[in-house]
């Protein structure tokens, strides 16, 4: 009974550590402000909210539930379609706020070439995509 109780508390602590990590990067960044800003969706902000709660629940409940989905390839694709802009949509407002490209292209003294670096990474990521997916997904 007691080491029931120290989970429970283990597991709500660890919870609420990773649930405030994950809201302090979205609100001191200011992730979910500048999606809205750069797709001009103010008048969705209220989805915008709602998407990221029921999002949070629906992939812990998924996580700690044995439920599985048995649904088709075409599923799956748009599902993976949806993840794949997510992070990159995540990843863009990420690198934008930290003003990441600018920086790297000033230290690597390519500040006319920042078009083709941002293919280069973009090209860089489905290249490793689709050899991750190829080689490691049975």
């Amino acid at each position: 009974m007691i080491s029931y109780a120290v989970e429970i508390i283990v597991g709500l602590s660890a919870g609420l550590a990773v649930g405030s990590g994950f809201v302090a990067f979205l609100t001191v960044l200011g992730i979910i402000p500048r999606l809205v800003q750069l797709s001009k969706s103010g008048k969705l902000i209220r989805v915008y909210e709602w998407s990221v709660i029921l999002g949070a629940m629906f992939g812990i409940w998924i996580t700690f539930s044995d439920y599985t989905f048995q649904t088709p390839i075409v599923v799956e694709m748009y599902w993976g379609l949806l993840h794949g802009i997510f992070v990159g949509m995540l990843a863009a407002a990420l690198t934008e706020v930290l003003n990441v490209f600018p920086i790297l292209a000033k230290r690597l003294q390519v500040d006319n070439f920042i078009p083709l670096l941002v293919l280069a990474i973009v090209f860089g990521k489905i290249l490793g995509s689709l050899f991750q997916w190829i080689f490691f997904v049975n």
